[in-house]
């Protein structure tokens, strides 16, 4: 039985591993010097715009690594909500790789504004201080929200205005493109984000995230830096190949459309159970809701999902490509059957 706890527990899609088995047949130049390389990379370009750069890397830690190394020096601070995953869920990485403090922020939805960046802006030229460089966010957020693209400009305007760039942690981009209805350049490129990690995983890829240097300023070390943070592949075509199958025919969208639609069908379900309280708006693929604790433990046995904030009993349910309408129902008729 398929469980909610989280969109890199899901299969792969099949468009994804055939895409694997058609590059498999014959020998390719290695680390990015072969065709199949050249045509994603082309096609990211004609995605995020002419000046775009991308660099191919195994996973999504190693793409904000990267990401976060080539935007700071050592002496920087970035600033994140709390619940970023760049904080919360990499063991250190990006402080340990990039030398960098993090400067994090409470949030209630997972969404940085102007406001609530503004306290960390101090200390600029000041040598007994970190100086802020980098803000960094995530869309769709961990907290299953989102960003509207006019939220998206005016953070990217306040964040240049004081002399920062913004990173964009996306590795649930495609959710976010496919509920706000646009397009990942609309999402990126046109509101002034500088770089982007570019996630394919957690909606159908097998293995594989990108480096999106929307800031051509930033990709001039980029491809030093990824070997150093032993991220380059050498067989490279085996993750370019999956990007040409996600990004040709937008399988991104159809597949993201249809995990946040389940999303919104078990919210929607959820609604006559009274015992359960929604805690964020479903806008993507992630429902957070305080449950009663005593159906806790017999739920995750037969539909495995993770705690969010045990000390109020908090879980996180997520769908993904290839989650079922049986299933959302099965899972919801369970959870009834638990509370009775």
């Amino acid at each position: 039985m398929k469980g909610f706890a989280s969109d890199n527990n899901s299969g792969v899609h099949p468009d994804v591993l055939r895409a694997i088995i058609e590059v498999n047949a014959e020998h390719a130049v290695g680390y990015g010097g072969d065709e199949v390389t050249a045509r994603a990379e082309a096609l990211f370009q004609r995605t995020f715009g002419d000046k775009s750069k991308v660099f191919f890397v195994y996973n999504g830690t190693g793409a904000n690594v990267i990401a976060l190394q080539a935007m700071t020096r050592p002496f920087n601070a970035v600033i994140a909500a709390e619940t970023a995953h760049i904080h919360v869920d990499e063991c250190g990485a990006p402080e340990k790789h990039a030398g960098c403090k993090m400067l994090t922020i409470k949030t209630p939805d997972g969404k940085l504004t102007p406001e609530l960046i503004q306290k960390h802006l101090h200390g600029f030229g000041f040598e007994h201080h970190s100086q802020p460089k980098v803000v960094s966010i995530t869309q769709s957020t961990e907290m299953g929200t989102l960003y509207s693209l006019e939220e998206l400009r005016n953070l990217s305007d306040f964040v240049h205005a004081n002399g920062l760039f913004l990173h964009m942690d996306g590795a649930r981009i495609s959710n976010g493109a496919a509920a706000l209805r646009c397009d990942f350049k609309e999402m990126t490129t046109d509101v002034g984000v500088d770089v982007l990690s570019f996630g394919g995983t957690k909606n159908g890829l097998m293995f594989g995230e990108a480096v999106v240097f929307l800031n051509a300023d930033f990709a001039g070390y980029a491809k030093y830096i990824r070997k150093q943070t032993t991220q380059l592949h050498s067989k490279m075509r085996y993750i370019a190949a999956q990007f040409d199958a996600f990004l040709t025919g937008e399988l991104w969208r159809r597949n993201a459309e249809h995990s946040n639609r389940m999303a919104t069908l078990l919210a929607q379900e959820l609604e006559a159970v009274e015992e359960i309280r929604l805690t964020q708006k479903p806008e993507a693929n992630g429902i957070f809701a305080i449950v009663p604790p005593h159906i806790i433990q017999p739920l995750q046995e037969k539909y495995f999902f993770y705690m969010w904030d045990e000390a109020r009993n908090e879980v996180r349910w997520m769908t993904s490509f290839d989650t079922k309408e049986e299933e959302i129902k099965g899972f919801v008729a369970e959870i009834k059957r638990l509370l009775q």
